[in-house]
């Protein structure tokens, strides 16, 4: 008994991971030989085939001496039988053999402790089936996977979920460091996708048959109809065909084996008939593995090397290249100067070693840089290329897709480069990678059951599903509590109209919410589902956006957003009425535009046009009635300067667009009954003081606190369509409300029969109602299709008829006040005519200028000196408001004057100038 605790002592020793230096001995610089070892079980489907593949491999090495130049490897092999024990045994047993380095261990559990001597000892262990993604280089340096991890195989089957728009699956696992954790690799690849494990059911490494019976009995109870089934090849069969006893392998069933089932049926093949019925229309895995000529060529020597006794599965493949990879490997060791010795640890004599002669054991001197040569060959095998990345995998990991049936189908290839697709993977590498969903692709499945419709993945027959339904004590039209399982109403009816347009048929029970004495809070009806008191809602549930974050909804079977309504009363006509189009400030600013438009006009003409001068006090008028008889289109004065008919033309376009507004306006007020409301929306309630009312237990209350900031304070809960009336008719001065906030769907019921109150404004939220199932479900999806054929078959308008159709009341044909006329209705227009005015000043000024100033330098030679300022504006006036006649006649006079004064000058100095010649030709004779 010591001996044996005295090796788990050590086990523990080992994980410390210490190095020791102790006495080396040289074995030689190349020897004739090197020995590797080999850890598996014999009669296992892997093992067996990986013990054929791997003697098939050294002789091949052997036989070539170009790979290791005359040495030659030498191989001892140790049978485990499955036993984590015995493998530590044979592994402790290789380390006092100057081994260089061992193939194996079969599995991950016994790869997980072997790899604490590897490190201890700087033996590289190599294995070919040890697939827990959890073995990780940083843990376990000296452990070398030479086949794919699954957390690429748990990638695979997480697309293909999402393939399928599955959103929940069930594993189906060996409780071992193997199971366990390629669960959870393949729970992260699913929550990539959006999607999860359900449920997890584990199993004894070697269960019984009530063991798996009972861990199928739990699955059965749940409702997700996809199960993953990751464990050992003998134990997966036992699941199989108790899954096929249990009825577990019908239409609405879908079974993913990881590949486990694939290297069943590649190497045992064929399977009894009654164990293929079994598995008919599963889906299964197969590591990829490309065609080429060293692999055909190995195939057909399969039958000799076995004898035909069982066939060649893709683990026997990567036995195969993990031995050339390793020879390979060595080789590189020797030319970069390697030396097989070996080290003594001298630490294993403290811990009593000699008694079990563990001094015999000793450590790889060379095992790192052996270890470095491993990982940095690069080669093609039988598996395709042979090299690994930096996190120590293999490139370009790859798995077949393949359905059952009679033996097995492909049905397409998953690669990490570019997802699911029915191309082999090496034609995907030569093109960009695409993983959109868009591009995901497999050929149609036969599913169990010999069905090729997609099943749904879930089944709700054999659940009854609590569905509660709100206990309403106001519109019970919609829903009304009959006592018992009893409901009758609108959403009632819609929800069972729904029922038999759905793919399957459900177990169910409705359960009143509610104390019938108040309308329950239905977001506290959702919020049970979430915690899974309730399987379903149904009834008049808003669709919110804070019930979206719990539950999954079906699409609006009605549309109901908040509006408000108000008390209303009719406005008659008056002697008064034909100011109402307009309000106050559109009349008074088409009033000014009227004079501002007259008087630019005048500006514009006054000094070319005789119709626009006179007295002082005719000009006022003239302006005035040019001004409003515009509106009528009946003024009589002529314009004739250019910028005036601009001016005049643009303030026609917009008399006429106002006159015809006001006319129709004033039409409607006169022909058309009015109803007036104080409230004319929520803006408006917003800005006042007063309470509203609000249904009790409604949305209501929380979105105008929250999202309009209205205070508590002014909210006033009515729990009926009465209490409804009667507050709006008291309102706010006998302790009332002003108006009412509730979803239109209610209240279009409570005006149908009550014309003294309308809806007043817009509708302010956009909301329907739904029902409620809990996120992921495919029953929202499935109940959502339903309601949209309800729709388009007109089912869905008959039953609202039927429960929501009343006698319209006679306000119906009465409209409620609609806004006045506004300034911002025609501000543009204004904008445009004041625009055109301006410009029309400013050009006009500038032409009054230059004239002016070029009058102003003809005359001013003629004056009598320099002008003051005060003369000169005196003068601008003048200038301006004298006809434009006149002042272009004088200045034409003025121009004749000048030139008769300068010829008249020219004549007086030509006589001067002759009667000075005269003299000076008299002086000269004297």
């Amino acid at each position: 008994m010591a001996p044996i605790w005295l090796l788990v002592g050590l086990v523990f020793f080992f994980q410390n991971g210490f190095l020791s230096s102790g006495i080396s001995t040289n074995i030689s610089m190349k020897p004739s030989e090197v020995q590797i070892g080999g850890i598996f079980t014999f009669n296992s489907s892997i093992g067996k085939v990986a013990k054929v593949a791997i003697e098939a491999a050294i002789e091949d090495v052997n036989s070539d001496p170009s790979v290791l130049g005359g040495t030659e490897l030498k191989l001892v092999t140790k049978d485990v039988n499955d036993s984590g024990f015995l493998g530590i045994i044979e592994a402790l047993k290789f380390m006092e053999s100057d081994t260089v380095a061992i193939i194996g261990p079969q599995t991950s559990v016994m790869a997980h402790v072997i790899s604490h001597i590897a490190n201890e000892l700087q033996v590289p262990l190599l294995s070919f089936s040890a697939t827990d993604p959890t073995l990780s280089s940083l843990q376990y340096p000296f452990f070398v996977r030479t086949t794919q991890s699954d957390l690429f195989q748990m990638a695979a089957v997480a697309q293909i979920v999402e393939y399928y728009e599955w959103r929940e699956v069930i594993a189906i696992y060996v409780d071992d460091d193997q199971g366990r954790n390629g669960i959870a690799a393949l729970a992260d690849k699913l929550a990539e996708r959006r999607c999860k494990i359900s449920y997890k059911a584990p199993m004894k490494a070697e269960p019984t048959r009530d063991d798996i019976r009972d861990v199928l009995f739990k699955v059965l109870l749940t409702e997700s109809r996809i199960f993953v089934l990751h464990t050992y090849a003998k134990s997966g069969l036992d699941v199989l065909d108790m899954a096929h006893y249990l009825g577990m392998m019908g239409s609405e069933y879908v079974w993913i084996a990881t590949d486990w089932l694939s290297t069943i049926l590649d190497t045992n093949s064929p399977l009894p008939p009654e164990t293929m019925d079994q598995i008919q229309g599963l889906l299964t895995l197969r590591m990829y593995t490309p065609d080429s000529d060293p692999k055909r060529k190995f195939v057909s020597r399969w039958g000799n090397l076995t004898k035909g006794s069982f066939g060649l599965n893709s683990y026997g493949l990567y036995a195969y290249d993990t031995v050339w990879l390793l020879a390979r490997a060595i080789n590189t060791f020797f030319e970069k100067g390697g030396n097989i010795s070996f080290s003594n640890d001298s630490r294993l004599n403290e811990i009593g070693g000699r008694s079990l002669h563990l001094d015999a054991m000793s450590i790889f001197n060379g095992g790192k840089l052996l270890l470095k040569s491993i990982l940095g060959t690069n080669m093609t095998g039988l598996t395709g290329p042979v090299q690994f990345t930096s996190g120590r995998s293999l490139v370009h990991p790859a798995y077949e897709v393949i359905n059952v049936i009679g033996t097995m189908r492909r049905v397409g290839y998953w690669s990490n480069y570019s997802g699911l697709s029915i191309e082999r993977p090496e034609r995907l590498y030569t093109r960009p990678p695409n993983n959109s969903v868009s591009n995901q692709k497999l050929y149609p499945v036969i599913w169990p059951g010999q069905i090729t419709q997609k099943p749904r993945g879930w089944g709700f027959e054999k659940k009854q599903l609590r569905i509660g339904v709100p206990n309403r004590v106001s519109y019970r039209e919609f829903i009304s509590y009959e006592g018992g399982d009893s409901f009758k109403g609108y959403c009632i009816d819609v929800f069972f109209a729904a029922l038999p347009l759905l793919p399957y048929q459900i177990n169910f029970k409705l359960i009143p919410f509610g104390d019938g004495r108040n309308n329950p809070s239905c977001t506290d009806l959702v919020r049970l589902i979430n915690t899974g008191e309730y399987d379903a809602a149904i009834g008049d549930i808003a669709i919110i956006t804070n019930r979206t974050r719990m539950v999954d909804f079906t699409q609006p079977y009605i549309e109901s957003g908040l509006v408000v309504v108000a008390p209303v009363r009719t406005l008659n006509s008056n002697a008064w009425a034909f100011l109402r189009p307009f309000t106050p400030m559109m009349w008074a600013v088409t009033a000014g535009f009227f004079l501002v438009v007259g008087a630019v006009v005048w500006i514009l003409e006054h000094r070319i046009n005789d119709d626009f001068r006179g007295s002082p006090k005719k000009q006022i008028v003239t302006i005035l009635w040019f001004s409003f008889s515009t509106w009528f289109f009946a003024h009589r004065e002529n314009t004739v300067s250019t910028l005036g008919r601009l001016v005049l033309i643009l303030w026609l376009f917009v008399v006429l667009i106002i006159n015809s507004s006001y006319t129709a306006s004033l039409t409607s007020i006169l022909t058309v009954q009015k109803l007036s409301s104080p409230v004319k929306g929520i803006e408006s309630l917003r800005e006042s003081d007063d309470p509203i009312g609000y249904q009790m237990g409604s949305f209501a209350r929380n979105y105008l606190t929250e999202k309009l900031n209205i205070h508590s304070s002014r909210l006033v809960p009515l729990n009926s369509a009465e209490a409804y009336a009667k507050a709006l008719k008291d309102g706010p001065r006998k302790g009332g409300v002003a108006a009412v906030v509730d979803e239109r769907a209610y209240l279009e019921l409570f005006l149908s029969t009550r014309c003294e109150f309308t809806i007043v404004g817009q509708e302010f939220t956009k909301s329907g109602w739904g029902f409620a199932f809990p996120r992921d479900s495919p029953l929202a999806v499935d109940m959502s299709t339903a309601i949209l054929k309800l729709s388009e078959n007109g089912e869905l308008q008959r039953i609202h008829d039927k429960w929501l159709m009343r006698s319209a009341c006679s306000s119906q044909d009465t409209k409620l006040e609609v806004d006045r006329l506004q300034l911002k209705s025609f501000w543009g227009l204004f904008l445009i005519c004041g625009v055109a005015c301006l410009l029309a000043l400013i050009i006009y000024f500038m032409q009054i200028v230059c004239q002016f100033y070029r009058y102003y330098s003809d005359f001013s030679e003629t004056s009598s000196g320099q002008s003051s300022r005060t003369g000169r504006i005196q003068k601008f006036l003048s200038f301006v408001n004298e006809k434009e006649e006149v002042i272009m006649s004088r200045s034409k006079r003025g121009s004749d004057r000048h030139i008769e004064e300068g010829a008249s000058m020219n004549g007086v100095q030509r006589r001067h100038m002759d009667a000075s010649s005269n003299e000076n030709g008299s002086l000269q004779v004297i």
